[in-house]
């Protein structure tokens, strides 16, 4: 008879960013595997080795936790890539945003656009992400405008045109590429804020 292995495993208690990075590990683990439609909070709960009523406790709905696992690892303010030009960090931010969602099918993004007009909570999750990334637009253009490399800081609705645009091209063609990055910023972005 062959038997596991001898040692005892300890369960250890995961807390706070521990836990969430489980947490969202497994929904991306769930979603490569099933689907948007097909993922479950009892998937996610049993692959994080974790508990429902936990997952609940911080997110309400199956699409809040999908959106959250999704933008958990983006940067944070404190975080953004400071290249010293304007042109290679909104490039590093759209990377760092497009390898986030490489292998999310485009499916997941259009049932959680789809769950928006149902979920008032989760519509305004949404907005407060597009918020974060117009506070992280901003923190890039700020350190632009002080290089000298813009003369007046744009509106909001341009400071966002980055990250809407790369949403937009996931939203239709399911994916991103470098090139595609490239043209956003160098034919569209740049225009607009050196003109």
């Amino acid at each position: 008879m062959t038997c596991p292995d001898a040692k005892r495993q300890v369960a250890t208690r995961r807390r706070g960013r521990q836990l969430e990075q489980a947490i969202f590990a497994a929904v991306l683990e769930e979603l490569a595997e099933t689907g948007y439609t097909r993922l479950t909070i009892e998937g996610v709960a049993a692959r994080a080795r974790t508990s429902r009523p936990v997952l609940y406790r911080r997110w309400p709905s199956r699409a809040a936790l999908v959106l959250a696992a999704l933008v958990g690892g983006m940067p944070r303010i404190d975080d953004l890539p400071d290249t010293g030009e304007l042109r290679s960090d909104v490039i590093t931010l759209l990377r760092t945003a497009a390898c986030r969602f490489a292998g999310i099918d485009q499916e997941v993004l259009c049932g959680l656009i789809a769950e928006t007009s149902r979920d008032p909570e989760l519509a305004a999750t949404v907005r407060s992400t597009v918020l974060h990334g117009q506070e992280m637009m901003s923190v890039i253009l700020d350190r632009a405008a002080t290089r000298g490399e813009i003369t007046s800081r744009p509106g909001p609705r341009v400071a966002t045109l980055p990250p809407v645009l790369l949403c937009h091209n996931l939203l239709l063609y399911g994916t991103i590429d470098e090139g595609t990055i490239a043209d956003l910023v160098d034919e569209v972005f740049l225009p607009l804020v050196q003109a």
